[in-house]
């Protein structure tokens, strides 16, 4: 099962991530921040709350948005750490 393991935040609706096969790099989620419950995170004070969710183990934010980490990690592609 793949989990986000690290988030850090790196700007304007931009993430790093780390997940659980390995993978990590920077995300745009600029273009899916649409909806009510994605909508307030265009407030940067509220896109910077961010966290890893212990129980869901992916990202969430305190107004209830998560993003299933299988999404994400699309959003990254073939991004691996160099071995």
């Amino acid at each position: 099962m793949l989990n986000v393991c690290d988030v850090k935040v790196r700007g304007a609706y931009r993430l790093w991530l780390r997940f659980s096969d390995g993978a990590e790099g920077e995300i745009d989620l600029g273009q899916q921040l649409t909806g009510p419950i994605f909508q307030p995170l265009r407030d940067p004070s509220a896109f910077a709350a961010v966290h890893v969710d212990p129980e869901i183990r992916t990202i969430a934010w305190p107004n209830g948005a998560d993003f299933a980490p299988e999404f994400l990690r699309s959003l990254l592609g073939d991004n691996k750490p160099a071995s």
